[in-house]
């Protein structure tokens, strides 16, 4: 007999080999009819997987947030299902699930292309209609090589599994090698979209053969798909790449600097905004900003571990017979700033940041705008204190990280990440990091999820995800706690006894690299940025050369409020200029003609949400103006 726990609490023993399809059946019809999978453990599992020790059980249906996971991945399978029907001589790689989404690798004489996507929905719709009954079988090494024997992908990935035996799923004629979990059969899922094609290497390696990857994703409910699809589109027209050179903010993968930015006036002005608004934030936390250079010599890098860890993704330079490192990361030249002098307990907290660009190489396969880029500039910070002061100054950075996205509207979730296996130092003195970071979280009622093995090879971490506009995530802010660099840098403070005693190192970012931080925000915007963080505040748009010189006379009201303003005075109609403005996301528009020359005191303007309010005393605007700016409003006033 098995013990089986259910979510409720409640125990029940069965005969060992039940299965959970069978325990669902005996609970109601209606529950098997509905079930898809089962946790064991905490582990998802399919239905008809046996239970022959002591267990905790939950049924997954339709409804439960594992459920994307089990039937996305049924849905990789249907597709290659369908291709394999479709087209002649393909071979299968993988066909994992992603965020919101799966896809599968196919090494195929053919090209798929975006006009296939049709018939390949087709046939995957047939596929599901047949309602396949999908069936899981452990085999040993040897069958699996005998099953495969024309599948190359497959024969490698059964030569690196180290187990002796392997399990295979099928549905129909088709098989697929597979750990699952996948649905009973076929029929569950209806609503499902082919979204793109492209190129893979296999596993990732630029020296394999490149094979064809689509991409697709699926959903229960016909409303959820069609949600994503909008969703889609939508962020197909906020894509960052091709509003931030539209909208004159920098310009990007030239081929004198891959993956390198080149920000421009407009785009310059923004980010410096942001930094103004970092400091004043920095300076309320405490901190003192540093500067370190950029590049070292490389024993520093030996010391830190960076060389043993991180070495492939740095880049290197030799003059007088000294090899220097491009810094990749700020934390050693902050540690060199900490042994510059003696500290005592009396010092600590010491917390430095740093606005500092690091270079870090990543291929060109992975590059990606300014979200996976070569150079970027980090707003890091390190933090120097005893023991008994790590929690609260954990607590005291999650407090800087909340006050530095509210004005950008933000919502975030935190996510604790574990020892990972490549990293340095003791288990024990992991988990005593971890178990702190995890108290902090705790103590101030931050929901959080755990990512085992996700951390830094030096520490554990807490990462912060924000969701846009359209409800994506992205991890931006981080915090590190660091038991090993103060150990090999042989860093000390002494303490109340005049004895020499290791400080805490804390690690942490809250905009994570300014550039995909800014990235972030275009997309989010959609380019129409707060109003403190614009280029121009306010465009005044001349009727005609006649009126030029006194719109720039004009425009000098606002310069000296400190209001960034631009008069357009080109010789374009006024309506092209008008558009031209609001292209631009300007906040505010003011039309300049002969009743604004003839009386500077009342104005019209527009705004870029396309309102007029007419008949506004100047003086009150930029009042209205200033404090929506002191106070960086995520709205506008008018």
């Amino acid at each position: 007999m098995v013990k089986v726990t259910f979510p409720d609490g409640k125990i029940q023993e069965y005969d060992a080999g039940i299965t959970p399809a069978e325990i669902a059946g005996s609970i109601s019809e209606g529950l098997l009819r509905n079930s898809i999978g089962a946790k064991l453990n905490g582990e998802l599992t399919d239905l008809n997987t046996p239970i022959e020790t002591d267990t905790t059980l939950q049924i997954i249906t339709l409804k439960d947030e594992e459920a994307p996971t089990i039937y996305r991945h049924t849905l990789a399978h249907i597709m290659a299902q369908a291709v394999t029907r479709l087209y002649k001589n393909v071979k299968l790689a993988i066909g994992p699930v992603i965020e919101d989404g799966f896809y599968y690798d196919f090494d195929m004489e053919e090209r798929i292309t975006e006009e296939d996507f049709t018939k390949i929905e087709a046939e995957m719709k047939k596929i599901v209609k047949e309602n396949l009954k999908i069936e899981r079988k452990v085999i040993s090494k040897e069958e699996a090589r005998e099953l495969f024997k024309d599948e190359p992908y497959k024969l490698e990935l059964i030569n690196d599994i180290e187990d002796k035996t392997v399990s295979v799923y099928s549905q129909g004629k088709f098989f697929d090698l597979c750990r699952g979990p996948h649905l009973p059969s076929t029929k569950y899922v209806k609503h499902f979209k082919l979204l793109s094609v492209s190129g893979a290497y296999w596993r990732g390696n630029e020296n394999n053969k490149m094979l064809q990857r689509i991409y697709a994703t699926a959903f229960t409910k016909k409303e959820e798909l069609e949600n994503h699809l909008h969703m889609l589109e939508e962020a197909k027209k906020r894509d960052h790449r091709k509003l931030g050179p539209k909208l004159g903010l920098f310009m990007i993968d030239h081929e004198i600097a891959p993956g390198m930015a080149f920000f421009l006036p407009r785009g310059k002005i923004a980010l410096e905004e942001m930094k103004n608004f970092s400091r004043e934030i920095h300076k309320k936390y405490e901190y003192d900003e540093v500067e370190t250079p950029q590049i070292m010599d490389v024993k520093l890098w030996h010391q830190s571990g960076h060389w043993d860890h991180y070495q492939e993704n740095m880049y290197f330079t030799e003059k007088e017979d000294t090899t220097f490192a491009v810094k990749p990361m700020n934390c050693p030249g902050h540690i060199l700033i900490y042994k510059s002098k003696v500290n005592s307990y009396r010092d600590l907290p010491i917390r430095m940041f740093e606005f500092g660009k690091v270079h870090r190489f990543e291929r060109s396969g992975a590059l990606h705008g300014l979200f996976r880029v070569r150079v970027f500039t980090q707003d890091d910070a390190h933090i120097f204190c005893t023991n008994d002061q790590v929690e609260s100054e954990i607590i005291r950075v999650m407090s800087l990280i909340n006050d530095t996205y509210s004005p950008f509207g933000f919502e975030y979730e935190a996510f604790l990440s574990t020892m990972p296996e490549d990293h340095m130092g003791d288990i024990e003195t992991w988990r005593t990091a971890e178990n702190a970071l995890q108290k902090s979280l705790e103590d101030t009622g931050t929901k959080f999820k755990i990512n085992e093995g996700d951390g830094a090879f030096y520490g554990p971490k807490i990462d912060f995800y924000v969701t846009d506009s359209l409800g994506r995530k992205w991890q931006c802010a981080t915090i590190q706690l660091d038991f090993q660099m103060p150990e090999r840098f042989d860093i000390n403070y002494v303490d109340h006894n005049n004895e020499q005693v290791r400080p805490v190192m804390i690690h942490r970012a809250v905009f994570g690299s300014l550039e995909r931080f800014f990235g972030v925000l275009i997309e989010s915007y959609a380019g129409a940025f707060p109003t403190w963080m614009m280029p121009e505040q306010v465009s005044i748009v001349s009727v005609s050369e006649k009126y030029n010189e006194k719109a720039n006379e004009f425009a000098n009201k606002f310069k000296k409020a400190g209001i960034r303003v631009s008069v357009n005075t080109t010789d374009s109609t006024v309506g092209y200029k008008i558009r031209e403005e609001q292209m631009k996301k300007v906040p505010y528009v003011i039309v300049f003609g002969e009743k604004e020359a003839n009386n500077k005191e009342v104005i019209n303007i527009r705004t870029r949400n396309g309102d007029t309010v007419e008949n506004i005393d100047v003086d009150e605007f930029i009042n209205v103006i200033k404090e929506e700016i002191k106070n960086r409003n995520l709205k506008l006033s008018y």
